[in-house]
């Protein structure tokens, strides 16, 4: 469960961040307040996760998730460059992140 929790928070993070985007500096009330309560929320989902996971194994996989995710839409929606380099970034932090999944269990 307390994986899933982790998952939860990961995708909270990518909803926050891209809030966070769309805010224009919190001068948008929607996305600004999206972004406060995502953030809030994927906290919250984190604490619960980290009570079973290690800290430092679940907040790397937290960030992994959030920035691959927050990246992806960027790449897809948002006409971000896809480099070579960007590209392969991402596979190492998915990578990292399967490696840390698979070290605790």
């Amino acid at each position: 469960m307390a994986w899933l929790y982790l998952f939860l928070a990961g995708l909270l993070e990518i909803v926050w961040a891209i809030s966070l985007k769309f805010s224009d500096g919190f001068s948008r009330p929607g996305p600004s307040i999206t972004a406060v309560v995502a953030y809030a929320l994927s906290l919250v989902v984190l604490a619960f996760a980290i009570r079973t996971i290690p800290a430092g194994t679940a907040y790397a996989v937290w960030v992994g998730i959030g920035a691959v995710g927050v990246a992806l839409i960027g790449l897809l929606f948002l006409r971000e460059p896809a480099t070579p380099l960007r590209l392969v970034s991402l596979l190492l932090i998915v990578l990292g992140s399967i490696g840390l999944f698979l070290s605790e269990q």
